[in-house]
């Protein structure tokens, strides 16, 4: 337990945020009080309204990814561009709190560059609602040739660290990279109006700290990360996703945005800027700490700069008695669990792994947004941003002056980040003795793992091309064979992708590949998942290669992975459903009226050769392949229109698998629904049938009845209750522990599962028990501890635990209904688990036919 701080530790901070939620909404100063983070339970909402009005060409822009394409031309500062304004919408939901409206952003930074020669905006993409994206860089000055040699020693830093290590030009001439992130969560404002006031200020600033401050660094303020949230109100972007989950997958345009400046940038020290929790949290986290950083760079600087915040907010001068704001909290010094750092999903954690050797999330005091917003008098929502705005500028300024201050070994300890990944070094446990001057240090703290000494993925598979360009897109060096080799006693196909993991971004290498933890045992609670890994999750072979050496092997570096989609020049094609992208042609194709067979198993399309024209460019457009078949019969195709009442993450990949999607919810279906257009229903949250009015719920039944040929997949205990409720499947549904989640191992044992990964990933685990006469079991969860990694412990009362679902069925399967008691399509990132469900679809949109 930490007893560092004067202010008495807080056993688990999820339960005392929790305690804060009652007196928010008083008038009085001293109860405004905190909108606390979720509790350490499903992050993944039911589709509001604006996720369910979202069109599908929002997934589209989403999805559409392009291959890394490096940095830009390097030019001289200021880069300069005038934005062209965009309409004024007062229905801007921060105009209500006397904030900066999205519309109003782009004068205003017309505005700022008139000012001088120190500020160049630039727009870095646009958001998954079509909104653009700007970044602004606040230095002094550079000549073309100035911002050349700033490159190349910035490459020198990530690409030659022990050169750089050595290089006099790097210590007294490097600019500092600082990244100040805001908005994020779109009705999280404050943070945009403080980099926008401070960006201001120090375009005009004479004074010779402001000087100096701009000559040795580079200031980036990523204006608003979530502009459509920022003007819906919604925590969110316009496709429902919680972009602060997404840095491992980038499903997202405006995360895919936030990762680029990581990589071009560079940041020693960043912000992320949040809210609310009173008083003020500023990281460094309690553990369990991700054990890819190196951390006691990390933690040492963290620390320090939390520090510096502290006081600057303190040093506002603001009380809980005459203004409701509480003294800051550092999570590290002032906690126990509740709020780590072990998943790479969040911004701060995320930079880590491009060599960020300070990185916070900060968490401004007075809530302002969800009941608040709606409820209070908008006087007191203006006095409550006005105090927000001025705490997250001095959590801004406070990082400046440490960065002016420590300039010199923050590069440094970015150098050394890059230096032990490139060495293949071990990591420095932290201690009192490694990281001095952070107290309170103890065994809880350490976190470290054995990095293999490479990773090989065979090639030929979609799930490996995707698989190597987001390694590549995430700035992971790897390599490709050009013919066989041995490594470490096993042989290896030409055409194989080598990760070498001695490179400079090695923790991220590994976190995106390997098989994680299992920390159940470490801590009683985490404040988010506990599990994730694109090796086991994405469909791709992944194989870990302890020891071996590499030199000499017939290896060489790629930009991109190789296409694998092809088509067979003759007779009918077949193709394998074990893939999204082939779920995505397959649709394609029944879309358009190709006559597609599915094989008894329901693992292959057969596809007749009048269609090969068809076939080549959905080959071309989805790294598919179709090969030759001699096979004939099977069970006819159709096209399948789904009404899903889900999560956002589960529409946003069902219009990733090119599925016809209608949002549906239990208000829908009130108010009155056209079941003609559909072809099966998938539930998960949002539609309960007991609040469903007679004419919706007699509606719905019909739909499902058995002779209807509709049938119901159903994920979760809100999928179980529904399957319970129409009386579609005999089975009990039993849920584990709430809090659990992570990477599991699976026992695939029928056509909806046969071919898929034997991993799958749950939050807030089911299984079912009492099977009927007619249930067949398609997977179960795998015997002894299934849990490969992540946080599954047994409730208070010994039940919920792995232990309770070891051997037991977590999909199952009737004539007129599929349920899911895990997670195959969470927040668009199993992708060998999306199959799972598109089989499920096409068997309930077709059971009169097979049943």
């Amino acid at each position: 337990m930490r007893t560092t701080s004067p202010t008495p530790a807080r056993p688990v901070l999820i339960a005392t945020l929790a305690l804060t939620t009652a007196g928010s909404l008083l008038l009085t100063p001293h109860s405004a009080g905190a909108d606390p983070k979720p509790a350490p339970t499903r992050h993944e909402p039911a589709l509001d309204r604006g996720a369910a009005r979202t069109p599908a060409n929002a997934a589209a822009r989403a999805l559409a990814t392009d291959a890394p394409t490096g940095r830009p031309a390097v030019t001289g500062y200021p880069r300069e561009q005038v934005l062209t304004p965009d309409p004024e919408n007062p229905a801007d939901k921060s105009l209500k709190l006397g904030l900066t409206p999205y519309h109003a952003i782009a004068p205003k930074l017309n505005a700022i560059q008139a000012l001088g020669d120190r500020v160049s905006v630039e727009v870095t993409g646009k958001s998954a609602g079509g909104h653009r994206l700007y970044l602004v860089t606040v230095t002094a000055p550079e000549t073309t040739r100035q911002a050349r040699a700033q490159e190349r020693m910035r490459d020198l830093i990530e690409n030659a660290p022990a050169a750089a290590a050595r290089s006099a030009e790097i210590k007294a001439s490097y600019k500092a990279p600082v990244f100040f992130n805001n908005n994020i969560h779109g009705n999280e404002w404050e943070g945009t109006d403080a980099s926008l006031k401070l960006i201001e200020q120090l375009a005009t600033a004479k004074d010779t700290r402001t000087t100096d401050l701009l000559a040795h660094s580079r200031l980036y303020f990523n204006i608003t990360a979530n502009p459509d949230g920022r003007i819906a109100g919604t925590r969110a972007n316009a496709n429902g996703f919680d972009l602060n989950r997404d840095f491992v997958t980038a499903s997202q345009p405006e995360t895919r945005a936030m990762r680029q400046i990581e990589i071009d940038k560079q940041p020693a020290v960043m912000l992320d800027l949040h809210g609310y929790v009173n008083g003020t949290l500023i990281e460094p986290t309690t553990p369990p700490h991700g054990e890819n950083y190196e951390y006691d760079l990390f933690l040492k600087n963290t620390y320090a700069n939390a520090l510096g915040m502290e006081a600057a907010v303190n040093g506002l001068g603001y009380t809980p008695a005459k203004d409701g704001v509480e003294p800051v909290q550092i999570p590290f010094r002032d906690q126990q669990e509740g709020w780590d750092d072990w998943p790479p999903i969040f911004t701060p954690q995320y930079a880590a792994f491009h060599g960020t050797v300070a990185a916070h999330t900060v968490e401004i005091p007075l809530q302002v947004n969800n009941a608040a917003y709606t409820n209070l008098p908008v006087e007191e929502l203006r006095r409550r941003s006005t105090v927000n705005t001025a705490v997250a500028g001095a959590a801004i300024r406070a990082t400046l002056d440490f960065v002016q201050t420590r300039r010199t070994s923050l590069i440094a300890d970015q150098i050394e980040v890059f230096r032990r990944g490139a060495a293949g070094a071990a990591q420095v446990p932290v201690s009192e003795k490694t990281v001095p001057g952070v107290p309170g240090i103890g065994p809880e703290d350490v976190y470290t793992t054995t990095f293999p000494r490479a990773y090989v993925i065979p090639a030929g598979k979609t799930a490996a091309t995707r698989l190597v360009n987001h390694l590549l897109a995430n700035d992971i060096r790897v390599t490709r064979a050009t013919k066989a080799f041995r490594l470490s006693g096993r042989t290896y196909a030409k055409g194989s992708y080598v990760v070498d993991m001695h490179q400079p971004k090695r923790g991220l290498a590994n976190v995106l590949l390997a098989d994680g933890r299992d920390i159940s045992d470490k801590v009683s609670v985490m404040y988010d998942i506990s599990g994730w890994s694109l090796g086991r999750l994405w469909g791709a072979e992944v194989t870990a290669v302890p020891t071996g050496k590499l030199t000499g092997l017939p290896l060489r570096s790629v930009q991109e992975a190789t296409d694998v989609g092809r088509v067979a020049p003759h007779g009918d094609l077949s193709l394998r459903l074990d893939d999204p992208a082939a779920i995505a042609a397959l649709n394609s194709l029944l879309q358009q009226d190709v006559p597609v067979r599915a094989t008894a198993d329901g693992g292959t399309a057969i596809v007749p050769a009048s269609a090969r024209a068809k076939a080549t460019a959905l080959a071309r457009t989805h790294d598919v392949t179709f090969d030759a078949t001699r096979r004939t019969g099977g069970t006819p195709l159709h096209r399948t229109r789904v009404a899903a009442a889900v999560t956002p993450g589960e529409l946003f990949a069902l219009r990733e698998m090119n599925f016809e999607v209608t949002p549906v919810s239990t208000d829908i279906l009130n108010a009155g629904y056209d079941w003609s257009t559909t072809d099966v229903l998938m539930v998960s949250t949002g539609l309960e049938y007991t609040d469903l009015t007679a004419p919706a719920r007699k509606a719905l039944d019909t739909f499902l009845s058995p002779t209807s040929g509709h049938g119901l997949v159903g994920r979760g205990i809100g999928g179980a209750e529904l399957s319970t409720a129409t009386g579609l499947l005999a089975a009990k549904p039993v849920e584990g522990n709430g809090d659990a989640n992570g990477v599991v191992r699976m026992v695939n044992a029928g056509p909806i599962t046969t071919g898929t990964p034997g991993y799958g990933f749950v939050y807030a685990p089911v299984w079912f028990t009492d099977l009927g006469p007619q249930v067949r079991v398609e997977q179960s969860y795998a015997a002894g501890n299934p849990l490969l990694s992540g946080h599954w412990r047994p409730l208070e009362d010994g039940t919920g635990g792995p232990s309770a679902a070891a051997g037991r069925p977590s999909v199952i399967s009737g004539p007129h209904a599929v349920l899911f008691g895990t997670e195959p399509l969470f927040r668009d990132h199993p992708k060998g688990e999306f199959p799972q469900v598109a089989r499920a679809l096409f068997s309930m949109a077709a059971v009169k036919e097979s049943g």
